[in-house]
């Protein structure tokens, strides 16, 4: 007498249990890594800094100008002194805070859309779809970033949104590349042949079932991006094709102090700290990511 045995489909409470030990997993792989963890509560610090801003800061970072006091150094009334123009400088840098985190998150998800959807089809249709598209993230991967965007800030106008949009738009090509690898290798699997066999149309199988499978390292390979945009975005403010003065970024900052570098120092210490601070904090962050979501990593 022969046996027959079958394995039934899993059930919705038993799939979401499946899907809660995955996330649980790959939290309790993140929360081993000591150095991310140090990341974490750097960066919430610093988002809380930015959100809660007007409450945080003790003067206004721009209309509160005492001349008297221009570079004064570190002091129980200035904890960070003043800058050139006698502006309290914890508080412009405080209120900075949020001009990198707008750029560095806004740009990245300008970035990470136009890249993914680049990525997925050019990987899914082949062809000259994809000779055409990787054509183009091969030219823009070679214009050096830092001038192409120096270029078309001086082409748009200086502004934050000139400063997001443009940055946006121009650093999408890792993440298409990333994305189209991901999606050639996973076009030839199982369930894809089927639910292409199967009829269901094309636009179904790149964003039902192609672009869940490739966000794991899309997502590791944007928080160790938002740290380079940070950086993008406060050497277009220093060099004045980012965000309007008097509004306070930390690219700027460092640009008024440039000329008192010796005289008053620590106007462009502080802004340079959290910069440095901000870009580390982001990278230990994507550095556990990357553990957490792909253990063989």
């Amino acid at each position: 007498m022969a046996v027959t045995t079958s394995s039934a489909p899993l059930t919705a409470p038993a799939a979401a249990s499946k899907h809660r030990s995955e996330w649980q997993n790959a939290w309790r792989r993140f929360s081993a890594n000591r150095v991310a963890l140090v990341g974490l509560a750097m960066l919430t610090i610093i988002i809380l800094m930015a959100v809660f801003a007007p409450v945080i800061a003790p003067y206004d970072p721009i209309n509160d100008m005492d001349t008297a006091m221009r570079g004064c150094p570190p002091s129980s009334a200035h904890w960070f002194g003043c800058d050139h123009l006698g502006r309290d400088l914890l508080s412009r840098v405080i209120f900075g805070a949020r001009i990198a985190l707008i750029a560095g998150i806004g740009a990245t998800i300008i970035s990470v859309t136009i890249g993914v959807i680049v990525g997925a089809l050019a990987g899914f249709l082949g062809g000259w779809t994809d000779a055409i598209l990787s054509r183009i993230v091969d030219t823009l991967m070679s214009f050096p970033i830092i001038a192409l965007l120096i270029v078309l800030a001086a082409v748009l106008g200086p502004s934050l949104v000139t400063t997001v949009v443009v940055i946006g738009v121009t650093v999408w090509s890792r993440y298409a590349r990333v994305v189209r690898a991901d999606v050639m290798s996973l076009r030839e699997r199982d369930f894809i042949v089927a639910a292409y066999a199967s009829g269901v149309r094309s636009w179904r199988i790149i964003w039902r079932h192609l672009v869940p499978n490739v966000m794991g390292p899309v997502i590791v390979l944007a928080s160790l991006g938002i740290g380079s945009i940070i950086i993008l975005e406060a050497a277009l403010s220093f060099l004045g094709l980012g965000v309007r003065p008097p509004t306070p970024s930390w690219g700027a900052i460092l640009a008024d102090g440039r000329a008192y570098i010796l005289r008053y120092p620590h106007i462009s210490f502080f802004p340079g700290v959290m910069i440095v601070l901000t870009v580390l904090a982001f990278n230990f962050v994507g550095d556990g990511l990357r553990d957490a979501l792909d253990p063989k990593e």
